[in-house]
């Protein structure tokens, strides 16, 4: 099992978009990305990133609300591993499988677990039901078996359900495939009403050739703008040099690298709390009270700024409510933010013994 969940850990991708993050996993046949619908809905563009991948934007191919699935392109030039689509039909009740993605935003975790059920009906289309975990954010990663090949694709949990996931067969995944290809290219999408697969060159002025039914290809959405506080955040950041389509983490989160330190910028509406948290290096074993000294002297004298310490991990952090926030001042303040972190990190590893962050 540890040979399968390291082989995939450059096939599985992470995705954000600005609602909702997910997963993904590539396929080298078809030089696609495979996901879920819902994982990218709303968006001509997702952000994605993995080990083989630097964080980039690509466009959204294909698009299926009927089976849930959605296609990405692949950037030119990525050297990921080839993965087996396997034959679903030979899985049977209480064989092992593995499920891997990003739950949570968390990077590449694997959770074992066996097949409850291969015949799940829901409408016409049968899912794998299993009870190896799935979470927030697992959402179109694969469901492997134990001799590596994709039997599935993660899809949909029973809220407050004890582990009872459920999976699309691969069945529905290579057939779809095997019908977008004939699309030779072109961005495509399942008609909601006939199922039949329609490229953007045979929609007939934006209906469905085969039944007339309103068609909506990735190309079609609207591109996502951000108002209120969010279109204030993106200003200042991009007034900072950052670049906001790839600093999205989701509704109201952004990500941001300094040098050496990542910040995590989340917005709560619900108190109007904005928390700029930049996660620096971690505590070390021994003579810890020097460190502490220092960052008790740092927020006695800094303004604006806080060290904590949660876990193993030291935080530099910055809180602000929404009723203060304009792009001036909060660009200042953030900016404050970001050369601090990478500082402070320097500091607390070369002088106080702190140790750095693994690599995700």
């Amino acid at each position: 099992m540890k040979d399968v969940i390291e082989r995939y850990r450059d096939v599985v991708i992470q995705i954000a978009t600005p609602y909702s993050t997910g997963t993904g996993f590539y396929l080298k046949a078809p030089n696609l990305i495979v996901t879920n619908e819902h994982v990218v809905r709303g968006n001509r563009e997702v952000v994605i990133t993995g080990p083989a991948i630097t964080k980039q934007l690509v466009p959204v191919l294909y698009i299926d609300q009927k089976y849930d699935l959605a296609f990405l392109a692949v950037p030119t030039g990525a050297e990921i591993p080839e993965v087996q689509l396997g034959k679903e039909r030979e899985m049977a009740q209480g064989d092992p499988i593995i499920a891997i993605g990003h739950p949570f935003g968390l990077k590449y975790t694997a959770t074992q677990g066996i097949v409850s059920n291969v015949l799940h009906q829901m409408g016409d289309i049968q899912y794998l039901q299993h009870d190896a975990a799935l979470n927030p954010g697992n959402s179109g990663g694969p469901l492997v078996s134990l001799e590596g090949e994709v039997i599935g694709v993660n899809t949909f949990i029973i809220q407050d359900g004890d582990n009872i996931g459920f999976s699309l067969p691969v069945r529905y995944l290579a057939e779809t495939i095997e019908e977008f290809q004939k699309t030779e290219g072109e961005v495509a999408a399942r008609c909601h009403s006939c199922s039949n697969i329609v490229g953007a060159g045979k929609t007939d002025n934006g209906y469905c050739p085969y039944c007339g039914s309103k068609l909506e290809l990735p190309t079609d959405v609207e591109v996502y703008e951000p108002v209120g506080v969010a279109k204030t955040m993106e200003d200042l950041l991009e007034r900072l040099g950052q670049d906001v389509q790839l600093s999205r983490r989701g509704p109201n989160t952004w990500e941001i690298q300094r040098g050496s330190a990542k910040i995590n910028i989340s917005y709560y509406e619900k108190n109007g709390l904005i928390t700029g948290d930049a996660f620096l290096c971690l505590l070390p074993k021994d003579n810890i009270q020097p460190l502490y000294e220092f960052l008790l002297r740092q927020n006695y004298e800094m303004e604006s700024l806080t060290f904590s310490v949660r876990g193993q991990d030291i935080i530099l952090s910055l809180l602000i409510y929404d009723r203060y926030l304009n792009v001036e001042t909060g660009a200042k303040l953030f900016e404050h933010l970001f050369s601090k972190a990478d500082e402070f990190d320097n500091v607390l590893v070369e002088e106080y013994g702190a140790f750095w962050k693994p690599e995700e």
